[in-house]
């Protein structure tokens, strides 16, 4: 019994983690920069986020930060690889 608690407790604080993560990702798209060319649900200068999710789905998190970091607007962008990654975790979970 005592075992099955433990699990739903880790289960639990992985659950929450991964929220957490997301919307860290989605606060770091404001302070990036990245809604200056990008939006949610919809085409602007560069694809929207949920177009990027698709096109990802399925494929590791570190794909779509490589995709990130070589699209040229990109280049000169000073966000921290961690930081990328939390951004391309957000994106994947729309």
């Amino acid at each position: 019994m005592k075992s099955i608690v433990i699990a739903a407790a880790v289960a639990a604080g992985m659950l929450v983690a991964g929220v957490a993560s997301a919307q860290d990702g989605a606060a770091l798209t404001k302070s990036a920069g990245c809604l200056n060319c990008h939006a949610v649900d919809t085409k602007k200068m560069g694809p929207s986020f949920k177009d990027a999710a698709a096109k990802f789905k399925g494929k590791p998190e570190a794909e779509l930060v490589a995709a990130i970091k070589a699209a040229k607007p990109h280049a000169s962008s000073k966000a921290s690889d961690a930081d990328l990654a939390a951004i391309a975790k957000y994106i994947q979970t729309l």
